[in-house]
């Protein structure tokens, strides 16, 4: 099955293949701190589907997965962000070829939270009824839902309101994504489910979590597997985007860790 193209910016001629996946109601440009720190990688800036420059593709998780492998170089190092770290996680279970190693920011197998059942405890995540309004709101002012939930990405940080306005800065710099895009995304946050399928991973995984975050809380960890190819990274003073509110700590974890699984 073919794809439409998406918007994809190299930056880099060396080095190995490093793949960027934003988040939800942003674009590739929130990545762009990150450049100099990047810069001996051969780094694809994506902008997700509907996001961005990118067009719109139909479907679900699966379909943005196949066009996302398809079009993306083998054996790549593959960060995904929020939304970006599922789909991330996704490619590296269905399309294991694609992704060399691992790394999910403030991500979740499962965005939603889950109330315990008889063989599974309860899941820490977004209530259904926040992901509900932004739903119901997407219909209603589209700027004001996706600014609303830039504001909730950086609470509890230290340094919450420049936090807010450097995100907006940057995603601002480029259309605004479409409505289609947003409500597929939104779908993925409150319907996907990868949790049953995490043994599948054997690629090095590296997990970058901000322990302030509302929206991906800390105690997810110790539901998620654990393993000798999985590190966990915690960022104490940062929320759901450390690599912009705490950026050296991020790197001081990142860079290593890369380095360490390229050999």
């Amino acid at each position: 099955m073919s794809f439409p193209a998406l918007h994809i910016e190299i930056v880099g001629t060396q080095g190995p293949d490093v793949v960027l996946l934003h988040g939800w109601g942003v674009n590739n440009a929130v990545f762009s701190p990150l450049k100099n720190a990047l810069h001996q990688y051969r780094v694809h800036y994506v902008d997700l589907p509907g996001f961005g420059l990118s067009p719109n593709i139909d479907g679900d998780i699966n379909q943005w997965v196949q066009a996302l492998a398809q079009q993306l170089p083998k054996n790549a190092i593959w960060i995904g962000w929020s939304l970006g770290g599922l789909l991330a996680t996704k490619v590296a279970i269905d399309f294991p070829d694609s992704v060399s190693t691992l790394v999910t920011l403030a991500s979740s197998p499962c965005f939603m939270a889950r109330e315990a059942t008889e063989t599974t405890p309860a899941w820490p995540g977004i209530l259904p009824a926040v992901l509900g309004q932004f739903s119901t709101q997407l219909n209603r002012d589209l700027p004001r839902t996706v600014e609303r939930f830039l504001a909730i990405q950086a609470m509890g940080s230290d340094n919450a309101k420049a936090d807010i306005s450097q995100i907006k800065q940057l995603v601002l710099s480029k259309p605004m994504p479409s409505r289609q895009a947003l409500a597929q995304g939104l779908t993925m946050l409150e319907e996907v489910d990868l949790r049953g399928l995490l043994s599948q991973l054997q690629q090095p995984w590296l997990r970058v979590w901000g322990k302030l975050d509302g929206l991906v809380p800390q105690r997810v960890i110790k539901h998620m597997p654990q393993a000798s190819h999985i590190t966990d990274a915690i960022i104490p003073k940062a929320s759901h985007a450390p690599f912009i509110s705490h950026q050296d700590e991020f790197l001081h974890n990142l860079l290593p860790w890369i380095i360490k699984y390229q050999q």
